[in-house]
């Protein structure tokens, strides 16, 4: 009895173990992607000390423009973070077989995105030694008065949901168990449900505040969702094309056609929210248009916005149509993942050129400020990406194996085999 329970004990640290080691294991285009993030990882340590050590002044952040590329970059995390609703939905709740098992790399792609955007956060507070001011019961948590308390805890919320739901799965199928659906099933259900939320109250941060006038509107949490439902599955595509060309886990052209599908949607609902709220806002031609006026025309022969306003509108008016075609949905190797890039790159673009930094002129002395990223913030913000998408890699390769029963706890699979 005693050597059953500690058998039952070590089969965490087995699973752990295997896990770990089946993930960095891989071929030359493996371990070359790895060392080009780590490039980016290792500058970024020297960076990162240099911005822990003296603080927010190593950034681009004046009394202008106080929000800085960390903030505009957390904000699109959330937007990939929504790959765990858009995978979970159809293969729970509407029950398609074809992604059935591949509900937990949704999961495991959310939870790598939460903890980017955390990140984020983490330096825009200019030293993580200050998120403990955050933390219920030692700082002042400023519940409920706060809205950034709500994200703190959507966001967190969010991250432990997914993490329990894709290490639990992955578990099961380790020891070749079957899955206990009482709590499961809940557990997936309470995450699809809670998914929106990380949209909603982010862009609630923005819209409640009081001086910037160009975000109080109302379609702010509905065109983060349907940003959401355009990067996220873009990066899904990506993600599925990599990892059925590179493994042997079967993935359906289905699968990828309706992720295909959902980027048109989100796009489509996306390029009609930005036309109201142009009309709306240049119709009437009040004060409040101000900083949609320099992002889209400059201010006295200031222009920095413009270029990045006009061609992120284009790229995505342009992505729309392409994705209309057929031909084009179905190129799996070349236009298919070429404009998922762009899809994911264009979002992430528009959040400092169009949302944050123009929003911030005319300042209420009447300037119209620019923002300059220095050298620091942007290897900072590269690290933050770097390290996220090591992780990233690392997981969904154990993911895969796991998926594909290349990670498994032998013993179990032996017992079992000779039983039968």
């Amino acid at each position: 009895m005693k050597q059953q329970i500690a058998s039952s004990s070590q089969k965490p640290i087995a699973f752990t173990r295997d896990f770990c080691l089946y993930a960095v294991k891989g071929g030359k285009l493996y371990y070359g992607w790895l060392l080009f993030l780590s490039f980016f990882a290792i500058v970024g340590l020297v960076t990162t000390y240099i911005q822990m050590t003296t603080g927010l002044i190593v950034t681009g952040a004046t009394d202008q423009i106080s929000w800085e590329l960390f903030v505009s970059n957390f904000i699109h995390c959330p937007s990939i973070a929504s790959a765990a609703v858009l995978v979970v939905t159809p293969a729970y709740i509407y029950k398609r077989k074809d992604m059935k098992q591949l509900a937990v790399i949704g999961e495991a792609i959310a939870m790598v995105f939460v903890i980017i955007g955390i990140n984020f956060i983490l330096y825009h507070m200019g030293r993580p030694d200050r998120s403990w001011h955050a933390v219920p019961g030692i700082g002042i948590f400023n519940f409920p008065s706060s809205v950034l308390t709500y994200d703190i805890i959507v966001l967190n919320v969010y991250l432990v949901l997914n993490a329990v739901a894709v290490f639990y799965y992955l578990y099961k199928h380790y020891v070749d168990q079957p899955i206990n659906t009482t709590f499961y099933t809940p557990l997936i259900y309470f995450a699809v449900a809670w998914g929106p939320f990380i949209h909603i109250i982010t862009a609630f941060i923005l819209s409640s505040n009081a001086r910037l006038a160009v975000w109080h509107t109302a379609l702010m949490p509905f065109s983060f969702l349907a940003m959401a439902a355009s990067a996220g599955p873009a990066l899904v595509i990506i993600i599925f094309l990599v990892i059925r060309k590179f493994t042997k886990l079967e993935i359906a052209d289905s699968v990828i056609d309706f992720f295909s599908q959902v980027i048109i949607w989100g796009l489509g609902v996306l390029i009609l929210m930005f036309a109201v709220e142009f009309f709306t806002e240049l119709y009437p031609d009040t004060h409040h248009a101000a900083p949609l006026k320099y992002a889209i025309m400059g201010h006295n022969g200031m222009e920095p916005y413009v270029p990045w306003f006009w061609a992120v509108m284009t790229v995505f008016v342009l992505q729309f149509f392409l994705l209309l075609n057929s031909k084009v949905r179905k190129s799996y190797n070349f236009l298919l993942p070429l404009i998922c890039l762009s899809v994911f790159l264009s979002v992430l673009i528009e959040k400092p050129s169009i949302l944050i930094f123009p929003a911030f002129s005319p300042t209420p002395l009447g300037e119209y400020a620019v923002y300059h990223p220095t050298l620091i913030e942007i290897f900072n913000v590269l690290f933050v990406w770097a390290t996220g998408f090591i992780l990233l890699t690392m997981v969904l390769k154990g993911t895969v194996g796991v998926l594909t029963g290349e990670v498994r706890d032998t013993k179990t699979v032996a017992a079992s085999g000779g039983a039968k």
